[in-house]
């Protein structure tokens, strides 16, 4: 009556474990980016709205995005995202710093606009799935001025 494993049993299960391993570890990082670009792309998205619902509810748009959205907020507070100037913000994803921008243009006293505009495609796999999810197409939308109806 046998009591251990031979060597060559523990040989074949060392090599079943190792391609295993080969085979889920990548599968399981692919998860993980896709629940990033999912993240980040639900909080801008969300974002979005609650600066267009912010200018609607107050009339005017704050300098400091984070101030109306605090989706926005958080993006930043995670350091996903960094508002580089008045009213313009620069989502990072995966190695790019800028790969979405959302910024607010005035033209003229009481015209804003919101515009995101996706930026580096093809430098990072990350990125170029953020672009896919967020449609930078959808915009400008309008958020102030002659063509906003009360």
């Amino acid at each position: 009556m046998r009591k251990a494993f031979t060597l060559i049993e523990l040989v074949f299960v060392i090599v079943i474990l190792g391609i295993l391993a080969a085979v889920a570890i990548p599968k399981l990082n692919a998860t993980r980016d896709d629940a990033k670009v999912s993240s980040i792309a639900f909080m801008t998205m969300n974002g979005i709205s609650e600066i267009a619902a912010y200018s609607v509810a107050n009339g005017v748009t704050d300098d400091n995005l984070s101030k109306m959205s605090n989706n926005i907020s958080a993006l930043i507070s995670a350091g996903d995202a960094q508002q580089t100037a008045v009213k313009k913000l620069e989502i990072k994803m995966g190695t790019v710093d800028n790969c979405l921008q959302i910024d607010i243009n005035s033209s003229g006293t009481n015209d804003e606009v919101l515009n995101v505009t996706t930026n580096n495609g093809g430098v990072d796999h990350l990125c170029d799935s953020l672009h896919t999810v967020v449609h930078s197409k959808d915009y400008p939308i309008v958020l102030r001025g002659e063509y906003v109806k009360r």
